[in-house]
């Protein structure tokens, strides 16, 4: 039985996809950067997003919040780890001992320090560089500007361990980055 196109669908099937579309498609540019940051790779990415937006369109009637930009990204989010965990055992799900690794000072954040100073892409290898709970946070608050209320939803964790995970991120950014000092220099913005 071929499917109608939306534009010949009516009742509450065209509703329910024009709800769709107004809701979730907005978020599609945030969805393809969470999950670019995640898989590291454009194509891999790509395979993420579209089965994340599959999983969003099957369960769409079970939302019924307000945020369907936190809604979709923790959809992002949970298709990338299922999506590797059937491909290989590595180190994405590793855990953070919140004990191991004490939250750094509150001094101004590494981004406000160094994005004038260090070329954009020593800033992209040291994310790369970063286990994938440090790089999705900082991901989530520095570029997709998640609030952290947002985040720990996203994330399905404390606003605490949120707050903890990014301090530890900022501080490794602010590591990884210290080591670049002709880079800074070079880039310095006076």
């Amino acid at each position: 039985m071929p499917m109608d196109s939306p534009a010949r669908m009516t009742g509450p099937d065209a509703a329910r996809s024009a709800r769709f579309e107004s809701l979730v498609l907005p978020h599609l540019d945030a969805a393809y950067n969470l999950a670019r940051w995640l898989a590291r790779d454009a194509g891999d990415a790509q395979d993420v997003v579209q089965e994340a937006m599959l999983r969003a369109l099957r369960y769409f009637d079970s939302f019924h919040g307000s945020d369907a930009r936190v809604w979709l990204l923790t959809i992002v989010r949970h298709t990338y780890y299922t999506m590797r965990s059937k491909h290989r055992q590595d180190d994405l799900h590793a855990e953070l001992d919140d004990d191991l690794h004490p939250v750094a000072d509150e001094s101004p954040s590494p981004e406000t320090l160094t994005l004038l100073a260090v070329d954009v892409g020593a800033l992209r290898a040291a994310l790369e560089r970063m286990p994938p709970p440090l790089r999705e946070v900082i991901v989530l608050r520095e570029l997709e500007e998640c609030s952290y209320k947002e985040i720990a939803a996203i994330i399905e964790q404390r606003i605490g361990t949120v707050m903890s995970r990014l301090a530890r991120a900022r501080e490794r950014l602010r590591a990884e980055l210290g080591h670049h000092p002709k880079e800074v220099r070079r880039h310095d913005v006076r």
